[in-house]
């Protein structure tokens, strides 16, 4: 190689290599001092991306379990107060049922109906005034609980409805009862085998009686060996129930359909129809007699009775212990209001189980994902240090080997002498 003065490529060599371990050696004390891996997109593309996504799993997550929390808290605020109402109910049957003895005197009763009064006062208050981050535990508004893992989202929905005397049923006036609508029912009894030909009408659909092997049309009744047979095979008829197209069925399934106001029950020679639509007080109808001029069937029956709309009937219903009569009525009011409570709180109580069960599996999510991101996040401590230990060591042998470098020419002045 000739010596040259031109240019130090030894020291150009030098300078280049020390610069490659000062790189290095910062990058090292970055990682040292940051405790992370990654301190730009530099260091790892790809793994940066990987633990940003994973780090924004985590976030939502670490938010979701805290948002279950606050729903805990809620229910748990709505739960002690509907457990200090169950205490005051209980007084309350305590109250009741020493007013309902005839034992006590009347000026007692109104001491008694003094407290009761304020047991009443106070269940009212505590539904106004229990309040939780700001707002009504029992304003009857439901509360959706938002899960999240920054992917994938739930909603929990929970609510503990109104707190009010009215709500539990101890609100003293006018209730409704109501009474169900009923179905009318008419019977019709047979008597006599039918022949071939014999018909009977049933609101307006006719079946007409066949001898075995000839049920070949829609509403054909085939005739039994017995009359109750007959009956039931009339019955099946009526209700598209029990048969089956071909010879030797009670009738024929092709084109037969259910009567449509009335189903039929058998007990022995007579089929009770009761009516499919209830309580319009307009569903009754009339049964025709058969066709028969032979007198092989005597029928009898007639027109639907019984059938009735569904009503309201306003009744009084009274909510003080001033008489013993009252204090048994209100007795019973109370005793469903505790009923209604202890609800209440099974339903608070369940809301609250799934809500913990799905914090507690928010939060070994959490724990896996930053497990996870740790992995491809964090330094590798001892090994940042040997990394450190040798391009600290490389940096000062570097910057001799460029001093080194740089005195190297000055030996050609040993030729111009």
């Amino acid at each position: 190689m000739a010596i040259s003065i031109l240019n130090n490529i030894a020291s150009l060599t030098a300078q280049n290599q020390l610069a490659v371990t000062q790189t290095n050696l910062n990058k090292t004390l970055f990682q040292l001092s940051s405790g992370s891996r990654i301190n730009s997109g530099a260091d790892d593309a790809a793994g940066l991306a990987i633990a940003d996504g994973l780090h924004a799993n985590i976030t939502a997550l670490t938010q979701s379990a805290q948002n279950a929390n606050g729903g805990v808290g809620s229910l748990q605020v709505a739960d002690g107060s509907l457990a200090q109402v169950t205490q005051l109910l209980n007084r309350a049957v305590t109250l009741a049922t020493e007013s309902a003895n005839g034992t006590v005197s009347d000026s007692q009763r109104t001491s008694i109906q003094a407290e009761y009064g304020q047991i009443i006062n106070e269940i009212n208050s505590i539904g106004s005034s229990t309040n939780y981050n700001g707002s009504a535990v029992f304003s009857g508004a439901t509360s959706n609980i938002f899960l999240s893992d920054g992917v994938s989202n739930t909603t929990i929905s929970v609510g503990v409805g109104n707190l009010t005397t009215a709500s539990l049923g101890l609100a003293a006036g006018t209730i409704n009862l109501a009474t169900p609508a009923t179905a009318a029912t008419a019977q019709i009894t047979l008597t006599g085998q039918p022949v071939a030909a014999d018909q009977v009408s049933v609101d307006g659909q006719t079946y007409t009686f066949q001898s075995t092997g000839n049920v070949a049309a829609a509403g054909d009744v085939q005739i039994g060996s017995t009359l109750a047979q007959t009956v039931l095979n009339l019955a099946h008829a009526i209700n598209n129930s029990g048969g089956t197209s071909g010879a030797g069925n009670d009738y024929i399934a092709a084109g037969n359909a259910a009567n449509t106001h009335a189903s039929a029950t058998v007990n022995g020679s007579t089929i009770t129809l009761t009516s499919l639509t209830t309580g319009t007080g307009g569903n009754a109808f009339t049964l025709t007699s058969p066709t028969d001029t032979s007198g092989h069937i005597s029928l009898s029956g007639g027109t639907f009775t019984g059938g009735a709309a569904a009503t309201t009937t306003p009744t009084a219903e009274p909510n003080d212990l001033t008489t013993a009569a009252n204090a048994q009525l209100t007795l019973g009011l109370i005793n469903t209001a505790i009923a209604s409570v202890a609800s209440t709180r099974g339903q608070i109580g369940a809301n609250i189980n799934r809500l913990q069960a799905a914090s507690n599996v928010i939060t070994n999510q959490t724990q896996n994902l930053t497990a996870a991101e740790d992995g491809i996040r964090a330094a590798d401590i001892p090994s940042v240090v040997a990394n450190l230990s040798r391009f600290t060591i490389l940096n000062q042998s570097g910057i001799s080997a460029l001093a080194q470098a740089n005195s190297a020419q000055q030996s050609i002045l040993t030729l111009l002498r």
